[in-house]
């Protein structure tokens, strides 16, 4: 079992940035890849950004350019800097480890236009 804390979410303006971090397991953080999941009300869970062990990185066409995923493996913690932000990227916003099915409780993002 994987223990994911995720934080950092709030109400912003459009065009704002928010950090979110997510605190994940000691035993697992260092070995696995790592993700950053959002789900919107009426819409399915999508991945936002992913980032490998070794700090490659991926992003879902609709926040490229605006977010950047990052990862202290000293602090196994994930980030996710999300600048210029939408009212479209209104979700809440999981963190996930690759191979695990575990998920934390989220953190709700909204942004106002």
């Amino acid at each position: 079992q994987v223990h994911l804390v995720e934080s950092g979410g709030g109400l912003v303006q459009a065009g704002g940035s928010l950090r979110l971090s997510c605190a994940a397991s000691g035993s697992i953080f260092s070995s696995n890849a790592m993700g950053w999941y959002r789900q919107a009300p009426g819409k399915q869970r999508e991945l936002v950004a992913g980032i490998t062990r070794r700090g490659m990185t991926n992003y879902a066409d609709s926040v490229k350019g605006r977010f950047t995923i990052s990862r202290d493996n000293t602090k196994n913690t994930v980030y996710l800097q999300m600048n210029n932000l939408k009212p479209e990227d209104t979700a809440v916003y999981y963190c996930k480890a690759e191979g695990w099915s575990d998920w934390g409780q989220g953190t709700q993002v909204t942004v106002s236009s």
